[in-house]
């Protein structure tokens, strides 16, 4: 048996934004995409071989410790599931929005919404160059 790790069942700590500078960054120089829960900022890499990174930013006004933590763990694991499907070579910030309904999220959801704005948002980039 194998440890979560080394079956690809964990998100690696390196596909995560963690610093201040790195959110900022991604906050002036990423396009905004606008969902119904969600706002995402999607930024070109520091580098440029550094894969797809997500970061997460839920506020108090979505509600309290609780949702706010399992709001994340979806956004986490959304992405986990995802990594595929989603561009090589990006940095990928989700801001929760303050909207009724949150709480009551579920991944299928989540998953739907966040995959639909990045697949617009990447395809009408192609046909743009």
């Amino acid at each position: 048996m194998c440890a979560h790790n080394e079956c690809g069942f964990s998100l690696p700590k390196e596909s995560l934004i963690r610093t201040t500078a790195e959110y900022s960054q991604c906050y002036e120089t990423g396009i905004r995409l606008h969902t119904r829960h969600f706002l995402l900022f999607v930024a070109p890499p520091a580098d440029g071989n550094e894969g797809v990174r997500l970061g997460t930013a839920v506020s108090r006004k979505v509600g309290h410790a609780v949702v706010r933590n399992r709001i994340k763990r979806l956004l986490r694991e959304c992405f986990r599931l995802s990594l595929r499907h989603l561009p090589v070579n990006a940095r990928i910030v989700v801001v929760a929005k303050s909207s009724a309904g949150a709480a009551r999220l579920k991944l299928d959801n989540v998953s739907d919404e966040l995959l639909r704005a990045l697949s617009r948002h990447f395809q009408l980039r192609r046909a743009g160059e």
